[in-house]
């Protein structure tokens, strides 16, 4: 009782869809007033997902028009075989009442998301500012046209999260149209099915940076991303704020390469990779260069050096995941301030 009553208070807690009466009767009638929503719905059995779908349903269609951002979370172990079509289809139907929606996140939404439901969720929600797609999905499942169809269908989006083989220059090309808002973030996922796409060249990239000064870049590279794919992914001119290497190689070049070509952007650095001497002293030089990082991990073990080279060299610097000794799994984080 208690936690539904802060999320009423704060609007903006999330609701847990792992039961069937997740939500009291006596607070359904406050569903409608929220204005911010996370919603965590348990995949593993049907009536969970169709209780995550009644409470949202609750939130539009008695809202009036009052929900505004919307994210959606899935936890627990699906159903073998299971591709989430009810629960992507049901979150279509419920759109429906859901165009003063301006931010939907769906980066916990672990199936692959088709070309239809984007396209579906672009032409309820046209009033878009702010749209996360890059979800955990293994492979990417929507191509360079449905983005340029949603750019089109919601022309104040300024804030993206997306495959980057959602992307192409075509799309690139359409956010610099001088008519579309000020793009803020571009948040891109980095995984395997770059091989079957063209590579983002680095002029269109400065192209992009010229258009949107104020831009900011978040890449993730993932493991499944081919070794020979990375060089084409960092391209000098993209205005870099976050970088997680997730990509359990070596990793020397391209962090000579992060260093030269992002140290006036970079604030975040993740990076899974090898511990070696040859590690220790690439990163002694980035720490030298990035002097903007606000967070550092680094997921092997490294010399004390480099954590005193981060502390010194890097003012902003309030967390770190920098260890000389392996731990037990999780790591954990220090935090300076």
């Amino acid at each position: 009782m208690q936690f539904v009553t802060l999320f009423v208070l704060s609007l903006f807690r999330p609701i847990r869809c792992e039961s069937g009466d997740c939500v009291p009767q006596k607070f359904s009638d406050l569903l409608p007033c929220i204005r911010h929503l996370k919603l965590i719905v348990s995949v593993a059995d049907r009536a969970h997902r169709e209780t995550g779908l009644w409470v949202l349903q609750q939130v539009l269609a008695r809202g009036e028009g009052r929900l505004r951002a919307l994210c959606v979370s899935c936890l627990g172990n699906p159903p073998l075989f299971y591709a989430g079509q009810d629960l992507l289809q049901g979150l279509v139907d419920v759109l429906t009442n859901g165009s003063s929606i301006m931010a939907l996140d769906l980066r916990g939404v672990p199936f692959t998301l088709s070309d239809s439901f984007v396209k579906s969720v672009a032409a309820l929600c046209p009033v878009l500012r702010s749209l996360f797609i890059n979800n955990s999905s293994l492979v990417c499942g929507v191509v360079s046209e449905t983005i340029r169809d949603v750019l089109k269908r919601c022309p104040a989006l300024n804030t993206i999260g997306l495959f980057q083989a959602s992307v192409s220059h075509d799309v690139l090309r359409d956010l610099m149209e001088p008519q579309r808002a000020e793009l803020k973030l571009l948040e891109l996922r980095c995984e395997r099915s770059l091989k079957y796409v063209t590579a983002l060249c680095d002029q269109i990239w400065a192209d992009v940076r010229r258009r949107h000064p104020g831009l900011r870049v978040d890449l993730e590279l993932d493991h499944t991303l081919p070794e020979l794919q990375v060089p084409g992914v960092l391209q000098p001119s993209i205005p870099v704020r976050e970088l997680r290497l997730h990509t359990w190689t070596f990793l020397l070049d391209e962090i000579r390469v992060v260093a030269q070509s992002y140290a006036g952007t970079l604030e975040v650095l993740e990076l899974q990779t090898t511990a070696s001497p040859e590690l220790n002293t690439a990163l002694v030089a980035l720490a030298t260069q990035c002097t903007k990082l606000r967070e550092v991990h680094c997921y092997c073990v490294v010399s004390q050096n480099v954590i005193e080279a981060f502390c010194s060299l890097c003012p902003d610097l309030h967390r770190y995941t920098l260890k000389t000794r392996k731990e037990l799994h999780p790591w954990t984080c220090t935090t300076l301030r």
